[in-house]
């Protein structure tokens, strides 16, 4: 009971910051970018917390325990994506928007401020959705048949028909972190998000890098574990080829480029300078972290599923995506002390609260501020901007929650939204800064065909008796048919005037735009 009282404890923690940090929300600034003020380390805390989620701590991991290192292909696309988005960070918090949508617009028009709105609403619940799922995965892990008890007494009390606890049964674990994940965003937005992932940050690495010496000494250290794992899992490749490795590369490479929770935290920053200094601190914090669940995922694995099919503990390949947490729930079977086991369920509880909470604040801001603040209500007051977008939290969480329905691994949902993103936003995005020459229809273009093949390969993939196309593959020709159109569109219109473009590449210019605005609000 000692784990169900830790994290429940912790999870009470967390919502008690989200609640006092809700008394000081007064505007849209305050919720959507935490009133512009987010000095350097609280940055860099909630930006590993939003990037290492239960893509990393479930999906990645489990890929870690199937093929060994080479996995980190997976994770390297969000390394070399972070080291380009360090020169483009003070930039984006130059140009001090709220949202991806309003970059878009700002650099193109009003249709790819809708269209990127779409893309992220899209990707953003589906990454929600598994978030939930993670949790679910905890819950089920710590308090075991408990969850089972309540659902039982519940329907013995005729509060609840047979196939309703049927449902409930199989699913309360993912329905009570759904509640947990939506409640605590819809209280402060970023305001929370900010507070507690410097806790969370704190707890996520101290955890990992705990656990990997502690394991991999315990079990036998370097002359066990050349035995015992596979020749390929120590190579770059394993098993595989290159193209897989682009495969699985180019996925949360092109997301952390579109990536629009870290373009509104940069836009939380409170100045230029901290959002720089975030990244150098974020890239080095990211490695680190994936590095080590990725080789806690692999010893760990290794010995729970080789103590055979009978063992109580044994941990099956189909199951290998819980190995983070079957780790942390038997740690003293590995080495690891009561105390680290819990310290690692915390660690959990934090990659799936924090990241799902960051994931579910940004689409709620896009659907506040690009479709209902612009086109909408453009006169809407600050309190009804706020409560509009909580009603959003609540909304797209309910949406978010229906989409588990739609896929069978957290691997194959994280994919299919680091693809959408990928393809959808990042060409056109990173044009707008990088590339003078693209036009507003080359921009709009390419946003339309990322997002029109992303999901015409996934409806396929999901009617089809065989998959059209793997979801680790999907992204080759969804962001390749998007930077065509890109650059094709581009050259075949003629070029935007300067007036589109200044703000991307000179100070200047945007702080000309400021002082102007500046004296249009004196007058």
């Amino acid at each position: 009971m000692i784990y169900l009282y830790v994290v429940f404890g912790y999870l009470t923690l967390l919502m008690g910051i989200s609640i006092a940090k809700s008394f000081l929300i007064k505007n849209q600034e305050d919720f959507m970018v935490a009133g512009r003020a987010v000095p350097t380390y609280k940055l860099v805390g909630t930006l590993l917390c939003t990037w290492i989620g239960s893509g990393s701590l479930l999906a990645g991991a489990g890929l870690a325990a199937r093929v060994g290192f080479s996995e980190l292909w997976m994770a390297a696309g969000a390394w070399v994506g972070i080291v380009i988005v360090f020169f483009l960070a003070a930039r984006v918090r130059r140009i001090a928007q709220f949202t991806v949508p309003d970059i878009l617009e700002l650099r193109y028009n009003k249709w790819a401020r809708v269209l990127g709105t779409f893309v992220i609403v899209i990707a953003y619940t589906t990454i929600v959705g598994y978030q939930f799922r993670g949790g679910g995965f905890v819950l089920d892990l710590v308090v075991g048949d408990g969850l089972s008890s309540i659902v039982a007494s519940i329907h013995s009390a005729g509060l609840l028909t047979d196939s309703m606890a049927a449902y409930m049964d199989a699913n309360i674990g993912v329905i009570l972190t759904a509640m947990f994940i939506i409640t605590f965003t819809a209280f402060a937005g970023m305001l929370s998000i900010v507070s507690v992932d410097i806790i969370n940050g704190a707890v996520i690495t101290f955890a990992v890098l705990l656990a990997v010496p502690l394991i991999f000494f315990n079990l036998g250290g370097a002359d066990h574990f050349t035995v015992a794992l596979d020749p390929s899992f120590f190579t770059i490749f394993g098993d595989h080829s290159w193209v897989w490795a682009m495969g699985v590369f180019f996925p949360t490479f092109l997301l952390l480029m579109g990536e629009s929770n870290m373009y509104q935290k940069f836009f939380s920053a409170k100045n230029e300078k901290a959002a720089k200094n975030a990244v150098v601190w974020w890239v080095v914090g990211t490695i680190i972290v994936e590095t080590a669940i990725a080789s806690v995922a692999i010893l760990a694995f290794s010995h729970f599923n080789g103590l055979g099919i009978g063992h109580e503990l044994f941990l099956g390949i189909e199951e290998s995506e819980r190995v983070i947490l079957h780790t942390a729930r038997y740690s003293t079977e590995v080495g690891i002390p009561l105390l680290g086991g819990l310290l690692l369920i915390c660690a959990a509880v934090a990659i799936i609260t924090s990241t799902g909470n960051s994931f579910l604040l940004a689409p709620s801001t896009n659907l506040t501020r690009d479709i209902y603040q612009r086109f909408v209500n453009p006169d809407a007051s600050e309190v009804v901007i706020v409560r509009f977008q909580r009603i959003m939290v609540v909304s797209l969480g309910i949406f978010a929650y229906f989409l588990l329905t739609q896929f069978t691994t957290i691997l194959a949902m994280a994919f299919t939204a680091y693809t959408m993103v990928g393809a959808g936003l990042t060409p056109a995005l990173l044009a707008a800064f990088l590339w003078k020459r693209v036009t507003t229809a080359g921009g709009v273009a390419s946003i339309a065909t990322g997002m029109a093949v992303t999901l015409a390969i996934t409806v396929a993939n999901s009617v089809m008796a065989e998959p059209l196309l793997d979801t680790s593959y999907i992204v080759l020709p969804a962001a390749g048919a998007s930077i065509l159109a890109l650059i094709l569109v581009s050259l075949m219109t003629p070029a935007d005037p300067k007036e589109k473009w200044k703000k991307f590449y000179t100070e200047e210019g945007t702080l000309a735009d400021a002082i102007e605005e500046q004296k249009k609000a004196a007058e």
